[in-house]
């Protein structure tokens, strides 16, 4: 079993903040399969099964806060018997250009407060994760204000193809393996490639 989880803040006042893009991914891949996110009751998040390419996929959004993502992931990862390499982590990196993808096997946190919470949850750090771009503030305002404010005008524009191309990216990581994904997506970003 393949569990993708995006990661953000569940209700309203969250919905389009730049944390929340690891929700955003997920729930446009649910949306592109025809399914909706239901409660889990034996876990603290929204999740859906399906089949890709013949392998069974959950995909889940916690409904914990990011700082407690961990919780949701040990909770899923027990449940469907996920081992830590059949997990991708959807979420936000301050430290890469925004819009630019970088998806790894494994790693620190990087000072990601979900991606920190599932390590020590998980207790290992040898999990898939997709860092999704958001940059980090032009100006020396708080980085945790920034993240929880919503993306811009101009940013929403770019929001749909940066998702698409996430899309793709846990499509190849289901269907061709970690390091095949590496090579194809940690090359592109969607404001190069323009």
């Amino acid at each position: 079993m393949k569990l993708i989880v995006g990661l953000g803040n569940p209700g309203g006042a969250y919905l389009h903040s730049r944390h929340n893009i690891g929700f955003m991914v997920v729930k446009a891949l649910a949306k592109a399969e025809g399914l909706a996110l239901k409660k889990d009751n034996s876990a603290s998040a929204l999740s859906a099964k399906l089949k890709i390419d013949n392998q069974a996929v959950v995909l889940a959004i916690p409904l914990t806060f990011m700082n407690l993502s961990g919780i949701a992931v040990r909770q899923l990862a027990k449940k469907y018997k996920a081992g830590h390499q059949d997990i991708l982590i959807v979420c936000d990196d301050l430290d890469l250009a925004f819009g630019k993808l970088k998806i790894r096997k494994e790693g620190s946190s990087g000072g990601q407060r979900g991606l920190e919470s599932i390590i020590d949850f998980l207790g290992g750090k040898d999990f898939s994760r997709l860092r999704i771009g958001i940059s980090r503030p032009q100006r020396s305002s708080d980085a945790a204000e920034y993240v929880l404010s919503a993306f811009t005008k101009q940013e929403r524009e770019e929001l749909k193809e940066i998702i698409s191309k996430a899309l793709d990216c846990c499509l190849s990581w289901v269907c061709s393996g970690i390091d095949e994904s590496m090579n194809i997506f940690n090359q592109r970003s969607c404001r190069e490639e323009k």
